[in-house]
């Protein structure tokens, strides 16, 4: 029992000092990174030209140390110059060897290559390390003692090896921590163009909104409005009946704008009441548009439930800025023709209206409701045709792919 406590004792301050040890690593590789790069790599040759001074006697000490100046003190500027650093290196351990003299500053020469495989390319790679092999070569080949050297030219050559493969490595760790720090910053660069990519599309959408909504309404609450005051005193029930169809567009509009600035939201009454207007809404429309004075005819083949809500607010929206325009642009008795021919894969749109062609002066569709129904079109692969009829008359005429783009044959 004795004897195992103790051993436990002994485990425990092993494991305490190796903590320790470990902190005090840590700690010291810290201090160390907040040194300069100039100061930090000052250390070795400093270390050197310490143990020589302290090592070697008094009459070796002008040689040994002119030497390991020439060897150590170039690393200063390795970062800056490595391949001239490692030529200076070079040519001082070539002297050492002339001299016959050993020092341990022949390290410098493992730095050196180690530094010029970190920043330079592959040819002064193998370059660098064909002339520490040399050396080493012909260190062995005087230092070595009989029979030893096999052990210490494989051994000086596992270390030349092992500096130019640290070197490439950290070179490969450098490039690919710059490629993902460009391919980071270019994502993001990507991602702030799609972002305002996306916020100038959201306000494009706003803005055609608007517009159909505002000019719309506004041009039927406008036609409304003259009925009534030509009616409130032949017809007081018309008139009424007017002001309450101009009330309900006023309602109307408002639920409209609401909704494309999203602040309807779904879960309010109004959500429910006014759903997104569609193929549906249309004859509602053709009814408005005779109130307000432009006789207005709707046909509407096929079925439309499968036809998704997007698409069915696009014919919607094009259906009435083409009545709208006709209803601006055109004098009174002009009659107009809507047709949606649905099937499984298009949406044919066709408005016609009979007004005089060509049209009086003034009265030629501008503005942004033409390049508006245009861009809403080419959301489903269509291409609108606005014009001028050969018989008479103002028409538009579209085709909708569900899915996908194509090409219209209208």
């Amino acid at each position: 029992m004795r004897r195992t406590r103790t051993a436990a004792r002994l485990t425990g301050c092993a494991d305490l000092a190796s903590e320790r040890t470990a902190r005090l690593g840590r700690a010291a590789r810290r201090w160390g990174l907040r040194l300069p790069p100039m100061v930090r790599d000052s250390l070795l040759p400093a270390l050197l030209l310490l143990n020589i001074v302290t090592m070697r006697a008094p009459q070796e000490l002008p040689v040994t140390v002119a030497l390991t100046a020439a060897l150590a003190l170039p690393l200063v500027w390795r970062r800056r110059a490595p391949l001239t650093v490692f030529g200076a290196v070079a040519a001082a351990a070539f002297v050492q060897w002339l001299t016959d003299v050993q020092l341990p500053a022949d390290i410098a020469l493992l730095v050196a290559l180690y530094t010029v495989a970190a920043n330079s390319g592959r040819r002064g790679t193998l370059v660098a390390g064909a002339v520490v092999e040399a050396g080493a070569l012909l260190a062995c080949l005087r230092w070595a003692t009989e029979g030893a050297f096999v052990t210490l030219f494989v051994a000086v050559t596992a270390m030349v090896v092992a500096a130019a493969v640290l070197g490439v490595n950290v070179r490969t760790v450098r490039a690919y921590l710059a490629a993902v720090e460009e391919r980071a910053a270019r994502l993001e660069q990507q991602q702030d163009q799609q972002a305002r990519l996306a916020v100038a599309e959201e306000r494009t959408r706003i803005t055609r909104e608007m517009h159909d909504i505002v000019t719309h309404n506004l041009s039927v609450m406008v036609a409304l409005t003259d009925a009534a005051v030509y009616a409130q005193h032949r017809s007081p029930d018309k008139a009424t009946t007017a002001m309450l169809q101009i009330s309900e567009t006023g309602r109307q509009a408002l639920t409209d704008m609401r909704r494309s600035l999203g602040i309807l939201r779904t879960d309010e009454p109004d959500a429910e009441r006014h759903p997104l207007p569609g193929i549906a809404q249309l004859e509602t429309l053709a009814d408005q548009m005779c109130a307000a004075g432009l006789p207005t005819r709707l046909e509407v083949r096929g079925g439309h439930a499968h036809i998704p809500a997007t698409a069915q607010l696009t014919v919607y929206r094009l259906v009435q800025e083409a009545l709208t325009n006709a209803l601006k642009h055109t004098p009174t008795g002009t009659h107009a023709k809507v047709r949606v021919l649905c099937s499984a894969e298009t949406v044919a749109v066709d408005v016609t209206d009979s007004g005089p062609c060509p049209p009086l002066p003034g009265a030629t569709p501008s503005g942004h409701g033409i390049p508006g129904m245009r861009e809403r079109a080419a959301a489903y692969g269509g291409q609108l045709q606005a014009g001028p009829l050969p018989g008479g008359g103002w028409g538009i005429r579209t085709r909708l792919f569900l899915g996908g783009s194509g090409t219209t044959t209208a």
